[in-house]
């Protein structure tokens, strides 16, 4: 393998020089809001060895002609440059040259996919580096040798790490969701995960999409169900664990809880690897991963800022976060009812097995029998790769809701006493037994369920499971091993039970076709061995906002009616066409502060009429907020005009009493009840009691007995729900909502959609401004979509979208014609037809998730299933491609 070092600047010319591709870069002004610094963006095409590589370079006004360190963002598998535009361009504000590109085969970029080969991908990177060396821009640590930094997420994550472990130029990384060894990754423990290994073909684009060998590699083991040494040895040598003994830069590890395709042990590798090395290390497990759940994009994307900012810009008073950082849900905080995700914290990284606790499995002999079917089928189901769109299965799991099925007869089971206090489970509980079998391997699935009190209800934390291959169990006394299950961070009741599963097949994974007996007996004293982690401690809350907030919004209030009373014009007549229309928007333009040429929101026209539910769609600097803040009077347009019911928007116009608003994380006083809160606002307002309406506003929002509770008390949807019910005081014609769902837990979000329907059934107007566009496609009836200042589209949600309820399922050795004719027959399905890419079904009166389990009793490979036609994929085709 290729050590890089720094080179001098002759050569790292000469090498620069020779990466790009004959012809100039293309320069563009990327757009902010706000009085954010201009952020450039150079497109340059660069030419490699066997691969011309797509890339962009930003930067941003105010550096004052002084160098600045440099990063390097790569992109998920699947994605390109695009995908991580946005963070580039925050980058660049926050002073650094950032250089993003589409990997091989991936975006404009050509050449085939190399799974991050040292001599393709990873190479790719070093030559980017010399490009960077020749940079202007760019600060030097020597000839040659740029202050540089990588991060990404998954497919980029990794190849930040083997880059750091093939450069010695690389100064700071910060990994996300990926792999240490990608070898362990698809084949843990022997065993083939095959379900992810078709999705990763499938999501390059095929089999022919890769370097041959790799191809060949896949071909090979999906048809023996199992690895063979070479494709072990081949994936090693891709992965970041193969340089590990190299890599001696701080590294930020951040790894995903809901994620089955890269567990918290690869994180856990990593970081004892490089901490091995000498270097700082601080590790984050976030609440989402590759199976769902919240990324906490925010947060990770400013806490990788300031890693960079210590590491790369040498601020050795930047606070980098602590040692150790795990996302909780579930919480409510006690002061201030903050949002669900609580952080809990280490002053040092505790490894999987850290406070080990021993608990005794006394339920379920000692010694049991149980059997792989023929075939393998049907399989038990953890989690189903491919389908967290229409399931999202792992994120409901801290909820108590999951499609897990352990099929009887194919497993063995053990339960604890009931817990006589809670239990927090953080690492990977261990248990050790003894497994025989009518084959020389057997092959099993562990994994531990949280079993509730009346034993009615049983939750598969995050959807996980760990398989494993146990060498030797046909020999007569079988073979003994310690199975390590999967790592969790989960809190277990008082009263709940733990449940340790050992089954005979996983629908996520290759088993054996023969029919294969087994036998497990419980070793070690018969007990389960959980690690607690006790000295990671949930974060404290921080200082109610009332505290300092009201003091300071009064002062605000008050400048803000004194300004508004002496600059207020005089607005135009009332429209009487327009007394009945919600809102139009003509020729609306916002220019950014100090800018003649760039703008905010350039010449926005729409119109919502009475009863429409209107999503307000677009990227990061699409406009939304400028727009949005001029529709409540709070800023001035530069041109164009806004009318609400007939009548123009001023700062403080009367018409913006018909006009009710929800903003993020309002606050309420958390020791009142949310009545109180709620009679407190109205009356700040100076209207009278008797126009709140307070009583409809409430039986819409649905907060039933909770209403004569304290607000800390309350859960997060709750809150939004007081929130919402706050903003529909006077029941507004017109109400607006800017991310009314952000924080919420999936059933909570569906019931805020209905809270939205309801509200706009009467005949009122609601717009709402989200992320979420799976939820904006089930909530709005109309969309418009936003990019760059400028109105892109707008009108009904299935004129956007080509809407319907069809969905395309794929499956593993393509659709035969008789699956399509059972599907077909099934209740609810309105018609099953083949095509190039899978099975079109159409649902007639059938839920997505009640067609999975159809397709799961029927044995069917699922290698995937979700809409043919989504909002999300309008969406990134009007924009073309921005990060939402």
């Amino acid at each position: 393998m290729k050590l890089r070092i720094p080179r001098s600047r002759a050569l790292a010319g000469a090498a620069a020089a020779f990466a790009v591709l004959v012809g100039g870069g293309t320069w563009t002004a990327a757009a902010s809001d706000g009085d954010a610094p201009a952020v450039h963006r150079e497109e340059r095409i660069m030419g490699m060895d066997g691969a011309r590589i797509d890339t962009s370079f930003f930067t941003a006004d105010g550096a004052g002609g002084e160098r600045r360190p440099a990063v390097l963002l790569g992109h998920g598998f699947g994605g390109s440059k695009r995908d991580v535009r946005a963070q580039a361009e925050q980058l660049a504000r926050d002073g650094y040259a950032v250089l993003t590109w589409s990997a091989r085969g991936f975006g404009k970029s050509t050449g085939k996919i190399g799974l991050n080969d040292p001599d393709g991908e990873v190479e790719d990177v070093s030559r980017l580096i010399d490009w960077l060396a020749e940079r202007p821009e760019v600060r030097l640590d020597a000839d040659g040798d740029p202050r540089v930094g990588v991060s990404g997420s998954s497919y980029g994550g990794a190849v930040s790490l083997l880059a750091a472990g093939h450069d010695k130029r690389v100064d700071a990384v910060a990994p996300q969701i990926t792999y240490w060894n990608l070898a362990d990754a698809l084949f843990p423990h022997g065993v083939f995960k095959k379900l992810w290994a078709g999705l990763f073909i499938n999501t390059g684009g095929g089999c022919d999409r890769f370097e041959k060998h790799l191809c060949e590699m896949y071909e090979r083991v999906a048809v023996a169900g199992e690895p063979d040494d070479a494709a072990r040895d081949l994936l090693e040598s891709h992965s970041p664990s193969a340089v590990g003994d190299r890599i001696e830069v701080p590294a930020l590890i951040v790894q995903g809880q809901n994620d089955s395709l890269f567990p918290l042990d690869h994180a856990d590798a990593m970081a004892k690897a490089i901490e091995a090395n000498g270097a700082p290390v601080a590790v984050d497990w976030i609440a989402g991963g590759h199976d769902g759940g919240d990324r906490e994009t925010a947060r990770v994307e400013g806490r990788i800022t300031d890693w960079f900012d210590r590491y790369l810009k040498d601020e050795k008073g930047t606070d980098t976060g602590p040692a150790f950082r795990v996302t909780r849900t579930g919480g409510v905080d006690s002061t201030n009812g903050g949002a669900q995700l609580r952080g809990a914290t280490g002053d040092r990284y505790p490894g999987l097995e850290a406070g080990q606790r021993r608990l005794k499995l006394v339920a379920g002999e000692r010694e049991q029998r149980f059997a792989s079917p023929a075939g393998a089928n049907p399989p038990a189901i953890s989690s189903v790769p491919g389908v967290a769109g229409v399931g999202a299965l792992s994120q409901l799991s801290g909820l108590g809701v999951g499609l897990s099925l352990d099929f009887p007869g194919q497993n063995a089971r053990f339960e604890t006493a009931k817990l006589a206090s809670d239990l927090r489970v953080t690492g990977s509980p261990t248990v050790r037994v003894t497994v025989k079998s009518d084959r020389e391997d057997a092959v099993l699935f562990g994994k531990v369920y949280d079993v509730s009190a009346d034993g009615r209800r049983q939750v598969l934390p995050s959807q996980l499971v760990s398989p494993v291959r146990v060498t030797g169990a046909g020999a007569k006394d079988g073979a003994t091993v310690e199975l390590r299950l999967p790592a969790i961070d989960h809190e277990v009741r008082a009263g709940h039970r733990l449940r340790v599963v050992l089954a005979a097949t996983d629908l996520g994974y290759a088993s054996p076709a023969d029919p294969t007996a087994y036998t497990v007996t419980l070793e070690g004293g018969g007990a389960l061995t959980v690690p607690t982690a006790s000295g990671v401690k949930t974060q404290a809350a921080p200082l109610p906002w009332w505290v300092w907030g009201l003091p300071a919004a009064g002062a605000v209030l008050a400048v803000a009616l004194l300004l508004t009373a002496r600059r207020r014009a005089a607005a135009p007549a009332p429209d009487p066409a327009l007394a009945g229309v919600p809102l139009q928007i003509t020729g609306l333009t916002k220019k950014y502060a100090k800018s003649v040429d760039r703008y905010a929101v350039r010449d926005l026209s729409f119109r919502v009429e009475k009863g429409q539910v209107l999503g307000l769609l677009g990227p990061n600097g699409a406009g939304k907020t400028t727009t949005l803040r001029m529709l409540m009077g709070l800023i001035t347009p530069d041109s164009g005009e806004i009318r609400v019911f007939g009548h123009a928007i001023r700062p403080g116009s009367p018409v913006l009493s018909r006009v009710g608003a929800f903003v993020e994380g309002a606050g309420f006083l958390p020791h009142l009840t949310g009545r109180a809160n709620l009679d407190l606002y109205w009356q700040a307002t100076g209207r009278p009691a008797e126009d709140s309406r307070m009583e409809e506003a409430l039986e819409i929002a649905g907060l039933g007995d909770a209403l004569e509770r304290a607000v800390r008390t309350y859960s997060q949807g709750m809150r939004q729900r007081l929130a919402i019910a706050q903003a529909m005081l006077g029941m507004p014609d017109l109400l607006i909502l800017d991310e009314p769902t952000n924080g919420l837990d999936p059933p909570q979000i569906r019931e805020m959609r209905d809270v939205m329907i309801r509200y706009a059934a009467a005949g009122r107007t609601v717009i709402v401004s989200s992320h979420l566009l799976s939820e904006v496609e089930q909530s709005c009836t109309h969309l418009v979509v936003m990019d760059r200042g400028r109105l892109m589209q707008a009108g009904p949600v299935a004129e956007i979208t080509g809407g319907t309820d069809t969905l395309l399922v794929t499956v593993e050795g393509g659709v035969s014609e008789a699956l399509a004719g059972k599907v077909d027959a099934l209740p609810g399905i309105g018609s099953a037809v083949r095509t190039d890419e899978g099975l079109l079904v159409r649902l007639d009166g059938a839920s997505p998730s009640t067609l999975i389990g159809e397709l799961v009793r029927l044995d069917v490979p699922l290698t995937g299933v979700g809409p043919n036609r989504r909002l999300e994929d309008a969406f990134l085709t009007l924009i073309g491609g921005s990060s939402a």
